[in-house]
């Protein structure tokens, strides 16, 4: 029983889009007519079944031959023969000379109903690659995979949802909205697809009409923590702070404990020059959030708020608790630098803004700083 075993490269393999792979020549080769039974990553804990397939051809190629052909690369997936060739002498650890033989395999994926082994649920199956390959940021795979999913069932408002974000991420927004009407037509008083759908338009720079869509959504459930939240950042982005921080509260109110909405509105009361207010929101952030979920972000912006207040040592702190989780930065570096500055320890300053030019050259703001430290010394 033939087994082959295919990894997230050879996505378009599991989604039907190709029929074609390359393998090197077994001891007992292929033929024409060999069942194949193939694999999502065989040797791994995500080994899954992924279907049944016959071959339909059978071509033996030389290395030698094979990394000098661009087609055949091609077909296989690979830009090009060097690419090919890297990964072949990557995936055979070198055991592979220039008369090294491959078997170029062609092949027709079966019915479900006529495998041999055991069946599968195969939108099932390729839905939870699609959710894999996405959460993981593989934004172009997940993407053939969820269009895979559709085309065996294309009322699958999950799907449609997904593939839409999906699509949203790849910035192709008019075939996300596209995506998300359709599921909407399918489930028309489901909140979470009108606010994705809002997201998307929002993203598109349609800010009027995501409002008007995030509002369809808010009048399904209008309690609802996260829409709620969605309703603020789409009101700052239209220039509507303080209805904005109105609806950054009521998420709270509904939310307490979620450490994202009290960023958000620290956030917020910080460009409304609220800086007390927001310093008691980042501070509730950083207690709810645990200790290896903190944001080195939210430690930065903490500590913003204390320079502002002229609480330079607090905010020395905070800065140097942001570099510890992300000292590869350049803007956190130079905040540290200017506290520093306010309290007049000027080498301690220099060597911030001197770190902050080594990780990005082009900070204008370090260079200036800098300048004024040496001034100083």
């Amino acid at each position: 029983m033939p087994i082959l075993s295919f990894s997230s490269r050879d996505i378009d393999l599991v989604t039907g889009k190709r029929t074609m792979t390359i393998r090197r020549k077994w001891k007992r080769p292929l033929r024409v007519g060999d069942r194949l039974h193939c694999y999502w990553n065989l040797v791994s804990k995500d080994r899954e079944k992924v279907f049944e397939a016959v071959v339909t051809d059978v071509e033996t190629v030389r290395f030698g031959e094979l990394r000098k052909n661009d087609e055949l690369a091609r077909e296989d997936g690979f830009r090009d023969a060097r690419e090919l060739e890297e990964e072949f002498k990557r995936m055979y650890q070198g055991e592979v000379d220039d008369e090294t033989e491959f078997q170029v395999i062609r092949f027709r994926k079966l019915p479900v109903e006529e495998w041999e082994g055991k069946k599968i649920d195969e939108k099932a199956m390729i839905t939870r690659r699609a959710d894999i390959l996405f959460d993981s940021g593989k934004f172009n795979k997940s993407h053939l995979c969820y269009t895979a999913a559709l085309r065996i069932d294309p009322d699958d408002v999950y799907v449609l949802n997904r593939l839409a974000d999906n699509l949203t991420r790849l910035g192709r927004f008019d075939e996300a909205l596209e995506n998300y009407r359709r599921a909407i037509r399918i489930d028309p008083e489901n909140p979470y697809i009108w606010n994705n759908m809002a997201i998307t338009l929002l993203n598109a720079g349609e800010v009027d009409e995501a409002l008007e869509t995030s509002s369809r959504a808010l009048k399904i459930r209008p309690h609802d923590p996260a829409l709620l939240y969605w309703r603020g950042v789409m009101l700052e982005v239209a220039e509507k702070p303080v209805e904005a921080l109105e609806f950054y509260e009521k998420a709270i109110e509904r939310d307490p404990r979620n450490a994202e909405l009290w960023t958000a509105r620290g956030n917020l009361l910080s460009e409304l020059g609220r800086m007390e207010d927001a310093l008691e929101s980042y501070n509730n952030a950083l207690e709810l959030a645990l200790e290896d979920e903190q944001d080195p972000n939210l430690w930065n912006r903490k500590g913003n708020a204390l320079l502002e207040l002229e609480r330079f040592e607090e905010a020395i702190e905070c800065y140097r608790r942001a570099i510890e989780m992300d000292p590869e930065n350049d803007v956190y570096w130079t905040n540290l630098g200017v506290a520093l500055l306010e309290l007049e320890r000027f080498e301690e300053a220099l060597d911030s803004f001197s770190r902050a030019l080594q990780l990005n050259p082009e900070n204008e703001d370090a260079e200036i700083l800098l300048e004024e430290c040496l001034e100083n010394l």
